[in-house]
């Protein structure tokens, strides 16, 4: 409820205000009508337009309206809310960002796997990290978008995180079923294999949250499925995003029959002990190679790209 005192200063116009001097000033009127009509007008002998084009008062500032419960209350009401972002666009750099910084490490990153000093390229690729929050979904997701857009490599990317699922948001593919419906039931693998809008880049989906995802992903059909992925899709590499095995059992399986596996840590947050501790975990024979994620480019010299990024994209405009 406004207070009478804010009512009467943002809504007191200018015959009001007149109307209050007579009141309290009145005028001394003569003996006829036309005389008393003359002693009501304003002392200035102008059009009432202009009268209130002068005398409007100003409107209160946004300031002095912070200042107050109502002024603060009123702000809050008619703000409008930022639009939320869409997941996609910031978590898929390599698509939504292909001259930044970020973009261009996962391209280094997509030369170091697929051109090895020695002996072949894994195949098949496990992604994971020592606790959640660290970035493993943001490098899987990325890792396989800069290998499809490689001239002649093609990409299948699962989403092993089955407890909280986030492949079938970030590539736009909506609310699918996805690999806890294969493990739980008995769907063809062609039905919940995804396309994006990458030609080359295939999503296996995550799906519904299961009840009992460990049981699922340590199950025989998960081992059967990695199996057959890896024959029928000799062309592929497959990119598989897993949960942390320091909190779940199923990735140390899962990390058995793939060829490679690599681990992601957050700069500044994840200790040297913890790293070794996962290295345990998942079989120190099979890492190749270790990730800092949200390192700062500011350090070591590495806000000098930004300058590099933007000559690319001019050249990019005039070719």
């Amino acid at each position: 409820m406004v207070s009478l005192p804010i009512v009467h200063r943002l809504l007191k116009p200018p015959l009001l205000r007149w109307m209050n001097q007579q009141h309290h000033h009145p005028q001394k009127m003569g003996g006829g009508e036309d005389s008393a009509r003359n002693d009501m007008k304003p002392d200035v002998e102008e059009p009432f337009s202009k009268i209130a084009e002068a005398e409007k008062p100003a409107p209160p500032g946004i300031e002095s309206h912070k200042k107050s419960k109502f002024g603060r209350f009123f702000l809050k009401l008619f703000k409008k809310s930022p639009k939320k972002p869409d997941p996609g666009d910031t978590n898929l750099v390599v698509l939504k960002k292909p001259y930044s910084f970020e973009s261009e490490q996962f391209k280094i990153l997509r030369t170091n796997l697929l051109h090895p000093a020695s002996g072949e390229p894994p195949k098949s690729i496990l992604i994971t990290s020592s606790v959640p929050n660290e970035g493993k979904s943001f490098v899987s997701a990325n890792l396989a978008s800069s290998i499809a857009q490689n001239v002649n490599e093609y990409v299948l990317l699962i989403d092993c995180d089955i407890r909280k699922p986030c492949m079938h948001s970030w590539f736009e593919l909506g609310k699918v079923a996805g690999l806890s419906e294969y493990l739980a039931g008995d769907i063809p693998l062609d039905t919940i294999l995804q396309k994006t809008k990458l030609d080359k880049l295939t999503v296996l989906p995550g799906g519904e949250p299961p009840h009992n995802p460990a049981e699922l992903l340590s199950s025989i059909k998960m081992k059967e499925l990695l199996a057959e992925v890896q024959e029928r899709y000799k062309d592929r590499y497959i990119i598989i995003d897993s949960p942390p095995p320091r909190l779940t059992a199923e990735t140390a399986v899962i990390s058995r029959y793939v060829e490679g596996i690599v681990l992601v840590v957050r700069y500044g947050k994840t200790s040297k002990q913890e790293v070794l501790d996962l290295m345990d975990n998942v079989g120190r024979q099979k890492v190749i190679g270790t990730i800092v994620n949200r390192f700062s480019t500011s350090l070591q010299g590495y806000d000098k790209y930004k300058r590099y990024s933007k000559y690319y994209r001019e050249t990019e405009k005039n070719t």
